[in-house]
């Protein structure tokens, strides 16, 4: 049974940093697209950042670009999205995401892909 657990979120002030967690068990952790979304009170989900966890390469959001970070560990199954800089407008339930192992994908596919396989979400809130 495939399982992506989030922790990592809480409350801060902005300008403040996270760092989220999402651990992945259940299927192969390998040559898969994972990325991060979130949902605000109200809103559409977005996509925020992607991941190959191939090769490494990472894309993201414009709104969050040069602030977010996505980063894997290979060993540990797990993916993580570092936010600095946070912003009101950041707060939103975060999910993780991913799909099952597919050969030569590029983070900018990954970030537009349909998953298959989403995490409970956790809640990220930066106050003013």
């Amino acid at each position: 049974q495939v399982q992506l657990v989030e922790s990592g979120g809480g409350s801060v002030q902005a300008g403040g940093s996270l760092r989220l967690s999402c651990a992945a068990s259940g299927y192969t952790y390998s040559s898969n697209c994972m990325g991060w979304f979130r949902q605000a009170a109200g809103k559409e989900r977005e996509g925020v950042a992607a991941i190959y966890t191939g090769t490494g390469s990472t894309y993201y959001a414009d709104s969050v670009k040069g602030r977010f970070t996505i980063s894997q560990d290979n060993a540990k199954n797990t993916v993580y999205l570092q936010m600095n800089s946070l912003k009101p407008e950041d707060t939103a339930m975060y999910y993780c995401a991913a799909d099952p192992p597919s050969p030569h994908r590029s983070a900018g596919y990954c970030y537009t892909t349909q998953f298959n396989y989403w995490g409970q979400g956790t809640q990220v809130t930066v106050s003013s």
